[in-house]
């Protein structure tokens, strides 16, 4: 069987990945390098987003060889102000015609509150919260009107846990996950496929880029990117998918056990497990 042709999409329907423009952000590299290699290979065009363009345009010369997908290469920095409609202005003015768009890009710092740099943390908050809704809000209504596309909001586990050293970040995901929850139910039955996918530890740069002492967010087994992709591309093709899947046996697990504890008892676990003397001190 064609691998790109046959799968469940919207309600029953089948995804025929060719007839997708995927708008993918935070493309370069992790868990959207991963969605892009993936989505090419099953013939999706992509409109790669990420602020690295030399990344994004090593990446689109490997996908243009290795398959017959349109690539295009757009370089933005979402946290910067007005970035999600300048963005769409110019997929706008390439006359591109988005059927999916994969909200992946984030920003993250692990630190103290206190000791964090506040120009920073608004960038955790513009890439992480006001880009997705914003691009959500530009890419939605064509979809809604062609009664055919998909959202895939790229959430974390951090949405259903306190965050102590990550406060900000986690409460982006929780917003993420919250927003996307809503936007599923507002859209039942207008063809449009919205859910989160939950990642957990992941093997990326993502948390290296963080500093040493993120080194406790990866001290256990990580899942892959490809890992992830898979669980979010296997909820997509459901008949009828819910509004979050979480990727990997343990972390749904642990999103389960979650909801037992208070939220002091939540907040206080969360303050020891995310503690780098656990894996700095032996």
């Amino acid at each position: 069987m064609d691998p790109r042709a046959g799968r469940r999409f919207a309600g029953g329907m089948t995804v025929d990945y060719r007839a997708q423009t995927v708008l993918l952000t935070g493309a370069s590299s992790g868990i959207g390098a991963a969605f892009a290699r993936t989505l090419a290979a099953r013939g999706a065009n992509l409109v790669l987003v990420a602020r690295r363009a030399d990344r994004l345009t090593s990446l689109a010369e490997e996908l243009r060889r290795a398959t017959d997908a349109r690539i295009d290469v757009i370089p933005a920095d979402l946290a910067g102000p007005g970035a999600a409609d300048e963005l769409h202005h110019a997929v706008t003015e390439q006359g591109l015609h988005v059927t999916g768009l994969i909200n992946n890009a984030a920003s993250g710092s692990f630190a103290p509150f206190l000791e964090s740099e506040p120009g920073r943390l608004s960038a955790e908050i513009a890439v992480g919260a006001l880009a997705p809704m914003r691009l959500a809000a530009a890419f939605l209504p064509g979809m809604v009107n062609g009664r055919h596309g998909f959202v895939i909001n790229v959430a974390s586990v951090s949405a259903s846990l306190p965050s102590p050293r990550m406060a900000v970040y986690g409460a982006t995901k929780a917003f993420s996950l919250s927003f996307t929850e809503s936007l599923w139910a507002e859209l039942r039955g207008t063809g449009v496929t919205v859910f989160a996918v939950c990642p957990g530890a992941t093997a990326t740069e993502f948390t290296s880029d963080m500093g040493p002492d993120a080194a406790v967010l990866t001290a256990g087994k990580l899942r892959t990117p490809d890992n992830v992709v898979t669980t979010a591309l296997n909820h997509l093709e459901r008949r009828d998918p819910g509004p979050v899947v979480v990727d990997g046996r343990a972390n749904r697990l642990g999103v389960l056990a979650s909801r037992l504890l208070s939220r002091r008892r939540a907040a206080l676990t969360m303050t020891r497990v995310f503690d780098p003397r656990r894996v700095t001190v032996r």
